[in-house]
């Protein structure tokens, strides 16, 4: 992979870690939360695709509108897999299942259903990544986790659904030659439209959650769309089955963050993670 892509995507990785960070200061109705950063990130990024479209960058098509439409019920319904396990497992064990099950199946249906070719340093660098995030996030079945079962199968759902969505993002941007920026807008407005009926329904929370997390929801409207934008771009030019396991370095990113502003421990232990996933990234840069 060209190290101009590698940035590109570490890049977004930062950009991810940064709007996760911002939204652990959330404190108002965690659907409403996501339905207000989506309109607002539509509303942010839907003109800035028609300005493309005007520009002659991206056709109105059936193409954008059956690729956009896919990839907003994936979305959604990775956001609703995810909720539902941490509503019914530990998140301990549901997110590094889910972060480390999703590039991994993403790299293996890449070579089967895309027919991508990946050499062996460049494999083994997506392992590796792989690897240092599951030592990043810490062993999902290790202290007090007594039934890891639920958490390991409802972050498995959750791994299927981000490899779901970004397999066939992937498809629409290379196969379907649809714009990053273009697409993705279309993607979110959708996703806006279809949250919109059931936030309405929580009507009454929607002013004290706007109230008490704007800064977290303008951070996470404005950095969340840019860093999967940047994703998009990346796959023009390098495979998917790199790509995926490659952002998710974001979760490293993330934890020293979190240890930083957080005081979270294990420190050690994210360190010698973030270690292995620098090897992989460098492996993949060859």
């Amino acid at each position: 992979m060209r190290p101009g892509t590698v940035a590109l995507v570490l890049a977004a990785a930062a950009a991810h870690a940064l709007w996760n960070i911002a939204s652990k200061y959330k404190r108002g109705d965690t659907f409403v939360f996501v339905w207000a950063y989506t309109c607002a990130s539509a509303l942010l990024w839907v003109p800035i695709g028609m300005v493309l479209m005007a520009k002659g960058q991206q056709v109105l098509d059936w193409r954008l509108a059956v690729g956009s439409a896919v990839s907003a019920a994936l979305h959604i319904a990775y956001s609703l897999i995810l909720q539902a396990g941490y509503d019914r497992a530990e998140l301990g064990v549901v997110y590094p299942v889910a972060r480390g099950t999703g590039p991994m199946l993403t790299m293996l249906f890449a070579v089967v259903l895309l027919g991508e070719r990946l050499t062996t340093v460049a494999l083994l660098g997506a392992l590796l990544v792989i690897g240092g995030i599951l030592v990043v996030a810490g062993n999902p079945f290790g202290g007090s986790r007594r039934r890891p079962v639920p958490g390991i199968l409802w972050g498995a759902a959750t791994g299927a659904t981000i490899a779901a969505y970004t397999l066939w993002d992937s498809y629409s941007v290379t196969s379907w030659h649809l714009a990053p920026v273009s697409y993705y807008a279309g993607t979110l407005l959708l996703q806006g439209l279809i949250l919109t009926p059931i936030a309405l329904l929580r009507r009454h929370r929607i002013p004290g959650v706007l109230r008490v997390d704007a800064v977290p929801i303008l951070i996470v409207a404005v950095l969340s769309p840019l860093a999967y934008v940047l994703v998009l771009t990346a796959m023009l030019s390098a495979p998917v089955a790199l790509i995926a396991p490659l952002r998710e370095s974001s979760i490293v990113i993330g934890a020293f963050l979190a240890c930083w502003l957080f005081r979270e421990d294990h420190l050690a232990r994210r360190i010698a993670g973030g270690v292995i996933v620098l090897a992989g990234i460098a492996a993949i840069s060859l």
